[in-house]
């Protein structure tokens, strides 16, 4: 599974702050870390704090860049940050993300095409956030045809069937595992699934619980990667162990050393 780490957004208020303060000792920090705990991918948020959201995702983009080829997640709803984060980032990033409502697809799958990279699309249209598995997937539907459309790839599109907070959504979380698994038959090669992990658990009081369990659900369910915390040794041990048992890699005694060297 694709692990994609979410610890450089401006939401983080330590990152905010170094953001804002162009301190790249902090940037540095961060990345490294993740990284070290076995990221495959750094998504880049400059959250609400940056006064210049387009100069802040390019000075963050080029800081990530200092230590890392890893593909880079420009994480931001509007297109010139996202396009200026994709510069910064070079030929290794990917857009996260459009929605399924006409107008975000008109502004960014051409983006998408024009620079050539993998795209996430969440499943939410003109109505908001479907309440159920069928509603989700035709959104899905859609994102993947706009797609193919604009000459993106199913494979590189990255559908994201949009967890809501455990607390007040309840009867949506079986209805996204349902959703990961329909979305596999949109297309052959089938868009890839993934979740933004940490809503499920907003406003709980067991939230490293609540995602490591739902996280060994989603697998199960075929899920491809989710953004959340690589710094959670807990979390990605129940990320490698599910894999291991939906036999997606090979047995060993020291398996979950095994997976991260």
């Amino acid at each position: 599974m694709i692990l994609i780490g979410e610890r450089l957004n401006g939401m983080f208020k330590r990152v905010g702050a170094a953001i804002v303060a162009q301190d790249e000792a902090v940037i540095v920090e961060v990345a490294q870390l993740q990284i070290a705990k076995g990221a495959n991918i750094l998504d880049l948020n400059v959250g609400p704090s940056a006064e210049d959201a387009v100069a802040a995702m390019r000075w963050l983009a080029e800081t990530t860049r200092k230590v890392t080829d890893l593909p880079l997640a420009i994480d931001s709803p509007k297109p010139a940050v996202l396009r200026a984060g994709l510069e910064a980032a070079g030929a290794n990033a990917l857009i996260n993300s459009t929605t399924g409502e006409e107008e975000k697809l008109a502004e960014l799958m051409p983006l998408a095409s024009e620079y050539g990279c993998p795209i996430i699309g969440l499943t939410i249209d003109e109505n908001g956030v479907p309440r159920d598995a069928a509603g989700r997937t035709e959104v899905a539907l859609k994102i993947v045809a706009s797609a193919m459309e604009h000459g993106v790839l199913p494979e590189n599109v990255w559908i994201d069937p949009v967890i809501l907070p455990i607390s007040c959504t309840q009867n949506h979380q079986p209805e996204v595992l349902k959703a990961i698994a329909e979305c596999k038959l949109l297309s052959d090669p089938s868009p890839k699934t993934i979740l933004g992990l940490s809503n499920v658990s907003q406003g709980t009081q067991y939230r490293p619980l609540v995602n490591r369990t739902y996280l060994v659900m989603a697998i199960a369910s075929g899920l491809d990667g989710a953004i959340m915390d690589p710094l959670d040794d807990d979390l990605v041990d129940a990320m490698i162990t599910a894999e291991l048992l939906m036999n997606n890699t090979v047995y060993c005694d020291d398996f979950l050393k095994a997976y991260r060297t």
